[in-house]
């Protein structure tokens, strides 16, 4: 998995596959409050290799061509010091389904 490092006050984020089939597979991102607790957050990430996001559950997630950024939803963005939430999508790739890296933004 990938993981950022947080800034103080701030947020992680770690991408991981959960599962992976031909032409498919379910990703999933655990978020992390830092230091201090959070109201907010937003992920984001560029996909290398044609990988498209087609569906997602406790986050709303957008894009531009390759770039996603993934917003919290009414019932998970605050969290407190050191908690965590995650979010999950279901994707399609084809080729190589290579790791993006993340970044968390805290709000």
């Amino acid at each position: 998995p990938t993981t950022t490092p947080p800034p103080s006050g701030g947020c992680t984020a770690t991408y991981t596959v959960a599962n992976s089939w031909q032409g498919g597979f379910q990703g999933e991102v655990k978020v992390t409050a830092g230091a201090a607790a959070i109201t907010g957050w937003t992920v984001r990430w560029t996909f290398a290799n044609g990988q498209s996001v087609t569906q997602a559950w406790n986050a709303s997630v957008s894009n531009s061509g390759s770039a996603y950024t993934a917003r919290n939803v009414d019932y998970n963005g605050r969290l407190g010091a050191g908690a965590s939430t995650s979010f999950g999508f279901i994707g399609s790739w084809q080729g190589t389904n290579s790791t993006p890296a993340v970044t968390c933004t805290a709000s």
